[in-house]
Parts: structure tokens; sequence; C-alpha cells
């Protein structure tokens, strides 16, 4: 008889440190933050995406038919016993809103073009290793995004005599564009703002979102409220907006912010902030949270000085900064390396 198995998948590590520095144009993640667990991250990124905060933690890039493309993962363990560690690429896909993993070994095209020089390591204890892994587009692939995950993954025993075998995983996630020429832009519009009141009085806004763009997006960011009367003038926030919402090329989805203390009912002037890596937008609308339920929806402004080619501009102004810190510190290292002529 089979016996159930527990999967503990997490998005990326749970002690997954955020990068911190640029490395011969590849970012650079930092030391492992404390923890007690096994761990995963991405070491480098696309020289042209180091301005990107989401190609620093998941595998993003937009590639040709019959390119291929090496990216340096590494695994950690930062318990005080050696682990086991398989390691493997595996399916994943955007659906409902979320990007939503496969179980177990499941294939799929991204997956299946997805190679490791390691498939398997045993980590002693605080130690850690550097996995490559080879993505290799076929001559004859369809252009499209596709999805898919590298896990890093422990795995317990059953009991003897039955019980539960115990399976835990940390991952990192592949978002991978296929096509000729320049990459297709990612864009979004803000359509709506909706007050809402759950069941236990909670304050909630949700906004709508359409993903216009041709790349898929994980939403962040938060919302402020402000309000005026006379001469008095209040506002609250900023609260965060709930991450874990993610919208495939075309998707229109629901991102909320949830009030962390009570506030009058309103009139309120809402505005949301939402980014995704780069592309980053703004949204106006009055609202009043309904005593129960959910109040109607309300179309959202979104700032009229929006220029669309604002990320370009601002990404690349940041790939300039981060390519003259890094020319500075090397001449600084060559200086300290040659002789005096003194």
């Amino acid at each position: 008889m089979r016996l159930p198995t527990i999967v503990a998948g997490l998005l990326v590590a749970g002690i997954l440190s955020p990068a911190t520095g640029m490395l011969d144009g590849l970012a650079q993640a930092a030391t492992p933050s404390s923890g007690n667990g096994i761990g995963i991250r991405l070491l480098e990124a696309p020289v042209a995406a180091r301005a990107d905060m989401r190609a620093w933690t998941y595998i993003i890039d937009h590639l040709a038919p019959g390119s291929v493309i090496h990216r340096r993962v590494e695994v950690f363990n930062t318990t005080n016993s050696p682990k086991h560690l398989s390691i493997y690429p595996a399916a994943a896909e955007i659906r409902n809103r979320k990007f939503q993993f496969a179980d177990g070994h499941t294939a799929n095209e991204l997956s299946a073009w997805t190679t490791l020089n390691q498939h398997e390591v045993t980590l002693a204890s605080h130690a850690r290793s550097t996995v490559t892994a080879t993505i290799t587009v076929p001559e004859e692939a369809a252009p499209g995004e596709r999805y898919a995950m590298i896990w890093a993954e422990t795995a317990k025993a059953a009991p003897a005599g039955g019980g539960v075998a115990e399976v835990n995983r940390v991952g990192i996630r592949l978002y991978l564009d296929v096509g000729r020429g320049n990459p297709p832009a990612s864009d979004f519009t803000i359509d709506s703002l909706t007050a809402q009141r759950s069941p236990t009085g909670q304050q909630i806004v949700l906004a709508q979102v359409h993903n216009t763009g041709g790349r898929a997006l994980d939403l962040s960011g938060d919302l402020k409220l402000t309000s005026s009367s006379g001469s008095q003038h209040y506002s609250a926030g900023p609260y965060k907006v709930r991450t874990g919402t993610t919208l495939a090329p075309g998707d229109v989805g629901s991102v909320t912010a949830t009030l962390t203390e009570q506030v009058p009912d309103g009139p309120w002037r809402a505005r949301i902030r939402l980014e995704s890596g780069l592309t980053k937008r703004t949204a106006e609308a009055t609202i009043q949270f309904p005593a129960t339920g959910t109040a109607q929806a309300v179309k959202a402004e979104m700032d009229a000085d929006f220029h669309p080619m604002m990320a370009l501009v601002i990404g690349i102004a940041l790939t300039a900064l981060a390519a003259s810190a890094f020319l500075l510190i090397q001449r600084k290292r060559r200086s300290r390396r040659e002789p005096s002529n003194a």
C-alpha cells in the first residue's frame, strides 16, 4: 500500500537572502541568513536585467529558438546535521492567478529543456554547494512564455510499521519567453478599486488588475488613504498589498490590501501603487467602506503623468550606475596591487 506524502513547497528558500551586489555583470546574492533548514538561491542574472529585483530571485529570460543559457544556483544547509538533497527541474503553470507547482517530478516543456550538472548532493552541517542549470531551447520551439521550477528536496522515510513519509522542498521559479527579436514588454492597468469588510470586520481594498503586456507579473505594492473635511486632513497607511498574485499575459485578477487598524468608513481617496519588477503603476479612486460585505467597484484613475518609457529609462540609469560602481571598484583593486615607483 502506497503511503501518503506530505510536501512542503516554498516559493523560494524560506531562508533566502536578497541579492546585494554585482560581480562581473551578474547579480550576486548575499550570504544566506541564519535559519534552520535547507535553502536554494539564484547566484546570477542576465546583465540586461540586473536592475530588476525579480531577476535576482527567479530565472527570467527571453530566448530565441536554438539558444542555450547557463545559470548557477546555490543549495545550502543551515541545520546542525548533514542533509541529502535531490535537485531536479519540474513543471509549473500560472493558474487561478497563482504560480502553481506540479506534484513531484511532473515534467513539462520547460523542465524538459532544463538539465542540471548535479542531481544529488549531500551537504554537511552549514555547508553549501553550487549547481549549474542549463536551459536549451529547441530550434523548433514555438513562441510564448513557459514556466517551471528547480527544486532542492529532502525526504524522510515513513516510520517502521507504517505512517507518513515527509518530503520538504524549496525551489526557484523559471519564467522563460521564447521568441525572436526583443522581449515582449511588461505592462498592466489598474481598472478599479473596491472597498470590502470581512466577516470579522476587517477593512479590505481590492484592486482589479489587467495584464496588458507580454510577460507574467508578480504583483506587490501598497495602499494609502487620505481624506479632508474642512481644514482637517486625515491619512492612513501605507498598507502592504498581499503578495502571491501572479498574472499571465492577458489575465485579469485582483490584489488585496488589508487595513491593519480600523478607520472611519469614509469616503476616502485611495491611492494604490503596484509593481512587478521594473513595471510600476499607480491609480486612485474615491471609496467608502460598507458596514458589511462588499461595496460597488469604483473605476480607478491611472496616473496621468506616467510615460511608458519611464521604467526602461530607470532601468538603463540603474544599470549604468551599477556598471560605473563596478569599474571604480576594479580600478581601486588594481591600484592596490600595482607596485609603487617611489
